[in-house]
């Protein structure tokens, strides 16, 4: 089945299809961080940034990075990086927004050990998914452009149910991605509609067949 995307989406997937690969990898976790630049400098604070991020997804408790004993493992960022890139910001200018965004994919594996030498329950909460794995096929529709994509991919890249995940099809406003998920599918949707990114969708939009149907939120 051919991509039927409009042009200017066309060609959005076509740049971002190569990051979404190792960004939904099960062996990184992707943090973001807004850059004006490509500096060293920026880009060391940047990474601290985008870790912290993952330490707060990974915990679920912002409050953490005012520990001191955290803030010291967010500033050794750079041990826990794989690989990083920079995407441009389309509306950088408007009101303040930097000009790009620095993605960072870390170590998972190094990061959860940092989190649980931490006492943060990482470990923890991932010992306690299901080990009934299984694939699912899902539509995720609400697409609109380039973030949005960004915001997907990262949320299933961050995502402890999602093992892996690969994007398939492309159509109007959404992707049809398929799953490797540590859990059941059921377990799967319910810890999404208990988040605030995607929402769960009662039938598909599109005319493939799939075993959910998601949606971006706005």
């Amino acid at each position: 089945m051919r991509f039927q995307f409009p042009l200017c989406v066309c060609a959005l997937v076509l740049a971002l299809l190569a990051p979404a690969a190792w960004a939904a990898a099960p062996t990184g976790y992707m943090g973001t961080a807004p850059v004006n630049s490509q500096s060293d400098d920026e880009r060391a604070e940047a990474l601290k940034t985008a870790l912290a991020n993952v330490v707060v997804a990974q915990t679920g408790d912002s409050g953490v990075l005012a520990r001191p004993d955290v803030a010291k493992a967010v500033a050794q960022a750079e041990r826990y990086v794989l690989q990083y890139q920079y995407r441009r910001n389309p509306v950088a200018g408007d009101a303040g927004e930097a000009k790009m965004t620095l993605v960072a994919q870390f170590d998972s594996a190094a990061v959860d050990r940092m989190l649980q030498r931490l006492g943060l329950g990482s470990a923890d909460s991932k010992a306690a998914v299901s080990e009934t794995p299984s694939e699912a096929t899902v539509w995720i529709g609400g697409i609109r452009n380039a973030e949005d994509y960004a915001r997907v991919i990262g949320y299933l890249g961050k995502n402890n149910f999602v093992r892996g995940a690969q994007p398939m099809q492309a159509h109007g406003d959404g992707i049809l991605v398929k799953l490797s998920l540590a859990t059941d599918l059921a377990r799967f949707l319910d810890a999404v509609g208990m988040e605030r990114t995607l929402t769960v969708a009662s039938a598909p939009t599109s005319g493939d067949k799939v075993d959910a149907t998601l949606s971006l939120v706005p």
